[in-house]
């Protein structure tokens, strides 16, 4: 059984917001392959799981979803990686050591400043971070604004701080901390998810945007650097399907109904949802429990 999370700790900062990132939902053509990859190598607990779909998460929270069926990609839009946020560094240690343990290759691993961070794919390509946060009195600033940056991170002093003992999965109190997308210009990014959807724009890196609710380093970013000029993605293309802004209460949930309305959206049983300039979908549900 897994540690239980203080969740008053400060890498919980992504939750304390307005909005905060919910459930990603991947579209995925090998579904039986998928649902052990996030099963045994990234340490989520499979919560339900049917022939069509299967949702895994921690503390009955459903943090990716795998849905059944996908078709070829034909866009460059899409995920870049959903990035999945741990209590602690030695929670980050403790997957370091358990990825090195399986032979899960990394993509990458980087000091970003507020945060300390290791990538990798899935068997289909889609990207994935794990990650952690500093206390948000230690982000950097400059000119009052956050300081962002990609920096060498030391995996060796990071393994140093894993705790013994077998690899029980993803802690209690683990959650979607922010998602990256691919974009065709962060022009049209910064316009929907800013000036339509309120989010904050934090930082600009050359061809990235960052945006926020509620002060956070960042909960959506979008980058070109692989996908600029592209166009909307088709209906049941391989990759994202869909993510969740999770609304804190009623009124900032009824805030972001009504801005996603004006911009488009529409209202269905389930909550308001509406679909980025790439063909992304965005479902607003309020905060459970």
């Amino acid at each position: 059984m897994a540690a239980v999370a203080d969740l008053s700790r400060p890498a919980l900062e992504a939750l304390q917001a307005p909005f905060h990132i919910g459930t990603v939902t991947l579209r995925v053509t090998d579904l039986r392959s998928l649902t052990a990859f996030y099963r045994d190598g990234i340490g989520l607990r499979v919560i339900a799981e049917n022939t069509d779909g299967t949702d895994l998460g921690v503390d009955d929270e459903v943090l990716v979803r795998l849905e059944r069926g996908a078709t070829r990609s034909t866009s460059a839009a899409g995920l870049f990686h959903l990035a999945i946020l741990l209590p602690s560094r030695a929670d980050l240690a403790e997957w370091l050591a358990h990825a090195a343990a399986i032979g899960l290759p990394l993509d990458g691993a980087s000091d970003h400043l507020v945060s300390e961070a290791l990538y990798l794919s899935d068997p289909e390509g889609n990207g994935i971070e794990i990650y952690r946060d500093r206390r948000r009195a230690d982000w950097p600033r400059r000119d009052g604004a956050i300081r962002m940056a990609t920096e060498r991170l030391d995996l060796h002093a990071l393994l140093a701080e894993a705790r013994p003992g077998p690899y029980a999965g993803m802690p209690d109190g683990t959650r979607m901390g922010h998602i990256h997308l691919r974009v065709g210009d962060t022009a049209a990014a910064e316009a929907f998810y800013a000036r339509a959807l309120g989010f904050e724009l934090m930082v600009r890196y050359p061809g990235a945007s960052f945006l926020a609710s509620g002060g956070y380093h960042h909960h959506i970013a979008g980058n070109v650097w692989n996908s600029r000029g592209a166009g909307p993605r088709q209906l049941g293309e391989a990759g994202l399907s869909a993510f969740e802004i999770i609304a804190r209460d009623q009124a900032d949930l009824e805030a972001m109904r009504r801005r996603m309305l004006a911009a488009g959206g529409s209202e269905t049983a389930s909550g308001a949802t509406i679909d980025d300039p790439w063909g992304n979908r965005l479902a607003l549900v309020p905060a459970r429990g």
